[in-house]
């Protein structure tokens, strides 16, 4: 494996699939009002679509590489984890330290070339996903902080294009933190014996699986609200509406497969219905605003 491959699992790269669709919707929206209002662009396309993509892989490399070495006492003892970089010696620890240090650096560098306002914002956003790694060790709703990591991905981009805040883009940023939070207690449904027994928190740990199922089932719901909400204040059309159909199909999908006495397809849960609900609502949304490019949610 060559030290790139390393890396690359270390932060399991596959998984910017969540966000990144959520990060294009909202730079597209961005697009679009500056159309509207006939502003100046800031940048050509081509520019802040790269300078976005960097952001969000550096971000997420960041994100993860500190959470694997932060917690690289407990994946040593966990047999569900124990085979990642740092437990089974693939990585250094400092070597990761380093790799997250550059990525937030990088990170940075990147906000600096879009606007001021998101250079400015740079190091809070930091704070959001790099901190989230210390939540497990004291509270159950670590879950709703990864989700608000992933969340700031459509709020971003958008103000990369325009450099200011509006409502739409908080609808989609909400859905994701419900999204991601949800699918995140499913993922913990694993480790439920484990943290408890190494006074790790979570919401499976707190409650039991059964319940934290109907936690995921309600945060799914108020996503699925979120998106339907942003369909109607951002005045859509049909094709939005099928994306909503689709993101919402995966979300049942996920919660008919996993049982708290059956965790089998728990990975088919979390990638692939999750995958799918991402890309395919993002390119339903991202092809409805080309299609009728007319005034969303101002």
């Amino acid at each position: 494996m060559t030290t790139v491959n390393k890396y690359l699992s270390l932060v399991k790269f596959s998984h910017t699939i969540f966000a990144m669709p959520f990060a294009m919707i909202g730079l597209v929206l961005g697009f679009d009002s500056r159309k509207y209002y006939h502003m100046a662009e800031p940048a050509p396309v081509w520019k802040l679509f790269i300078l976005v993509v960097l952001c969000m892989v550096f971000a997420r490399s960041a994100a993860m590489a500190f959470n694997r070495w932060l917690d690289a006492k407990f994946d040593k003892l966990n047999p569900r984890t124990a085979i990642r970089e740092i437990p089974a010696g693939i990585l250094k620890a400092d070597s990761v330290l380093w790799f997250t240090i550059v990525c937030s650096v990088l990170f940075i560098i990147c906000t600096k070339f879009i606007n001021q306002i998101c250079f400015n914002l740079s190091p809070i956003a930091l704070l959001v996903v790099l901190g989230y790694s210390y939540t497990k060790r004291f509270t159950p709703l670590c879950h709703l902080i990864l989700g608000l990591g992933l969340s700031l991905a459509p709020i971003g981009a958008y103000l990369a294009v325009t450099g200011e805040f509006a409502l739409l883009p908080i609808f989609f940023s909400v859905a994701v933190v419900c999204w991601v939070s949800g699918f995140d207690i499913i993922y913990a449904l694993q480790d439920e014996a484990f943290d408890k027994a190494n006074k790790l928190h979570s919401i499976p740990a707190a409650l039991g699986g059964a319940k934290a199922l109907r936690v995921s089932e309600l945060l799914h719901l108020v996503s699925t609200a979120c998106v339907v909400a942003a369909g109607v204040y951002g005045h859509f059309h049909w094709l939005y509406w099928i994306g909503v159909v689709v993101f919402a199909g995966m979300l049942l999908y996920q919660h008919s497969v996993v049982k708290p006495n059956d965790l089998r397809r728990v990975n088919l849960a979390f990638m692939t219905a999750n995958g799918i609900a991402s890309v395919v609502f993002a390119v339903f949304v991202i092809a409805d605003l080309i299609v009728n490019p007319t005034l969303h949610g101002h």
